[in-house]
Order: C-alpha cells, then structure tokens, then sequence
C-alpha cells in the first residue's frame, strides 16, 4: 500500500505487516529484509517507510504495570502517549519528556529519542528510559540497559528503528499537583532577546519561542517566549475563577475536512498571522497565567489533521540544531535566507537543548529552529544552501523531521555515525532493518 509521513512527502509503495503482539512483529521480522517499525506514523519524512515491508506496531499497545513508589511504568511499545497522559494525569502522574504531539506511540519517542520544552534542564525522552525489550534481526528478544546490553540500549535510543524493533519498554514517571501550567509570556523584539530570554529561562522546566519568520530587518527573530512550570495546587487556588486541579484533556475543536489549495499559504497570509499572533502575545505578556496542560505541550493538536494546512503535495519540516557558541550568527543567516526566499513558515519555533542521549540523538547543547515549508521545487535549493550553513556551524539536522537532507549532510553532522554503523553490523540489523530514510542516507 501508499504509506506517508506526517508531512505526506514522500508517498511511497510498502508491503504492510499489521502486528499485535510480539510474535507477530517477530515473525514479520524473520519473512522479510529491508523492514521498519512504525507507531503511529507521526515522524515526518520518510523514517517509519520501510524500504521493502513495514510493521505497523500500534496494536502491540498495552499498559502493563505501574509502581507508585518508583513511579516506573511500564507498556508496551504502540502504547500512545495520548493514552498514558489521560490515564495518568488525573493521577497526578506527567510524562519525564513529551514532544509537541500527543499523538506518538513510546516506541517512536524512543527510537526518536524525542525532545520538548524541557530539554535543557532534562534532557531527552531517552534520558529517562530504564530499559526496554528489543527484536533482533534472527527474532531473539533482547532485555536492553545502561547495564545490560548497553551498547544496543544507546544505538536504539534515537536509532530510527535501525537495530531492532522496541516491543516493551519501561521509564519514570514524574509527580505533578495539579494539571495546569504556570505560564509567564516574554516578548523579544529580535533574535539576540529571544536567545538571551531563553538563557534567562535555563532554570525553568519549561521554555519555547514562537519567531516570527518573515520579520526582516531590526526585527529579524522578533518572538514570543513561554515560559512555564507545572502549577502548584495554591497557584490554582489564587486564580478566582473555578477550576478542576486535573481538567480533562481537550478535543480537538477544529478539523481540516480537505487540504487547503496550494495559495492560501502565502507570505500575505503568514505575513498576516504571524503580525496577529505577535500582537496578542504582547497583550498578554507580563502577567502570569494558567494554561490548561493540552495546548500548551499540543498546541497544533487542537486541529485535527492539520498536515493538510498545507495542500495535497505536502510539506516539509526542517529542524535544524545549532552549537550555542554561534547561535546568533548562524539562526540570522537562516532567518535571513528564509524571509528573503518569500517562504513563510505557519510554523517557526525555537528552543534550547542540552547533550542528547543516544549515539544518533538529534540533540546537542544549542538551539534548534523549526520551520514548515510547502513542498514546492524552488523549496529544495533553497533547503541545500541552508543545510550548508548548518553543518559548516557544526550542527545537524533531526532524522525524525528529515525527509530530503543529503547523505552528505547527514555524514557530516553525526559524529557517532561510524560506531552506531558498527553496532547495526555485529548484530545483523543492516542486512535486516531498513527505512527509506535509512537506504537514502546510507545508514
């Protein structure tokens, strides 16, 4: 069948295993070469498209065991985060990490090795896995570690799904009072304020800046920072209006029945947004206030199927990480190459990150810039310029995002890539996994 990333480029032609338990995926693995696991098919590119057969994973997805005194759970690998928020929040029980979608299976967030608004106080989703259950390429189910075998433990986290298939997997949870976020709103009028804003916050749990990515000029990088931390139970006491101290989590309000046109994205329209969203930003900002748990970690979850904002031929996502050593010159060239392209992205956001986990962990200490783009032709030059600036600065681009970066690029900015290579080799996953990112790449 026709299998897509979340961006729906590119769309290519896969054998398909449905597995719902173990066995299956282990039995799928044996019949087939060139497999990948795929969750819940929210990785952008091409990651989760095996490049002869894909395993779909999301019903080996059961819960199984919680200890309230370590605050260890322990599920299944198709488990959805969405699943275990609404089930522990309410318990007072939030997730060590999240991405900036629910709507990701804890198989993906490993392989992904994933990163939020936290990861520069805590680290990745994988800094906090005690362990997980692995099928190898001859199906032998491996029990993985920092202490038992560790060196599969690191290369998975992160891996892309290149060294086995995660069936089971076990992290700590962390206590929460309430279900609201004590956000305080920054406004930076450019790139060196949101830069410094965002190492003003590096105490925080919680920091994200929205950049306005068409703004030029003194304005270039001008940015909303959110700042938050969980709410504590007087914080939500103090607020006169009623409130549940653990509200249930949000439907989706909105819903993109058919993709937009290829035109309604625009420099005029963003231009547009982004001139409103900052306006309402700065109305707001001072003044301390409590979000509800849901779109402040998914803001873009409120819009059902909101991929399609951007037409039929999809778009990309270009993630990109920077050393903090040279941020402010690399992410204005960026900015720059971006505004005078005329390329407004709905999306630009821009965070701090620390020492990434895995061997072929996205992320280092820096900062990473977000941006979606429509896939249009002139959108691909453009990207490899970019690209070049990155790597020349000593940054990389994420593989969970990727769908178009060179093999170039990619050998370029991994600096652990040969050892993962030599751990995919001595357990006999390069002759059995096998992703189109990971055959366009050269994994």
């Amino acid at each position: 069948m026709i299998l897509e990333g979340w961006g729906r480029y590119p769309r290519l032609v896969s054998e398909v295993f449905d597995c719902r338990t173990p066995a299956d995926a282990a039995e799928a693995v044996a019949r087939r070469h060139g497999v990948i696991a795929r969750g819940n098919g929210r990785s952008y590119g091409d990651a989760a498209l095996g490049d002869v057969a894909t395993l779909i994973c999301r019903g080996i997805g059961r819960m199984k065991r919680f200890d309230p005194e370590t605050r260890l759970l322990t599920v299944e690998a198709g488990v959805m985060l969405s699943d275990i928020l609404d089930a522990f929040i309410p318990r007072g029980y939030f997730p060590p990490v999240v991405p900036g979608t629910k709507f990701v299976t804890v198989g993906g967030m490993i392989a992904s090795d994933v990163h939020g608004k936290n990861h520069h106080r805590d680290g990745g989703f994988g800094a906090h896995v005690a362990s997980f259950k692995l099928i190898l390429q001859d199906g032998e189910v491996l029990n993985c570690s920092r202490n038992e075998n560790a060196d599969l433990f690191f290369a998975t986290i992160g891996g892309m799904g290149l060294t086995g298939v995660i069936t089971e997997a076990s992290f700590h949870m962390k206590p929460i009072e309430t279900g609201w976020i004590h956000q305080e709103t920054v406004v930076a009028e450019d790139l060196r304020e949101a830069l410094a804003a965002l190492q003003a916050a590096d105490e925080s749990s919680y920091s994200v800046a929205w950049i306005d990515c068409l703004a030029r000029g003194a304005s270039l990088g001008r940015s909303l920072i959110f700042v938050g931390e969980h709410a504590k139970r007087e914080q939500v006491v103090a607020h006169k209006a009623e409130r549940e101290t653990f509200p249930s989590p949000k439907k989706p309000r909105l819903s993109l029945p058919m993709d937009l046109p290829a035109w309604a994205l625009n420099r005029t329209s963003v231009s547009a947004f982004n001139a409103a969203y900052f306006r309402a930003g700065v109305r707001k900002a001072g003044a301390p206030s409590l979000v509800h748990w849901n779109p402040y970690f998914f803001p873009l979850d409120g819009i059902h199927q909101w991929n399609r904002l951007y037409g039929r031929s999809g778009f990309l996502q270009h993630q990109c990480v920077v050393p903090d050593t040279n941020a402010l010159p690399v992410l204005s060239e960026i900015l720059e190459r971006f505004a005078g392209s005329g390329k407004g992205s709905f999306l630009a956001v821009l965070k701090k990150l620390g020492p990434g986990t895995g061997l072929l962990s996205f992320p280092m200490p820096g900062y990473t810039l977000a941006l979606d783009l429509p896939v249009t032709e002139d959108v691909f030059p453009l990207l490899e310029e970019i690209d070049k600036v990155i790597v020349d600065a000593g940054g990389r681009l994420y593989l969970a995002k990727d769908a178009r970066q060179s093999r170039q690029t990619f050998e370029a900015s991994y600096p652990q890539l040969a050892a993962f290579r030599d751990i995919r080799r001595a357990t006999g996953g390069d002759a059995r996994f096998a992703s189109r990112l990971a055959t366009r790449l050269g994994i």
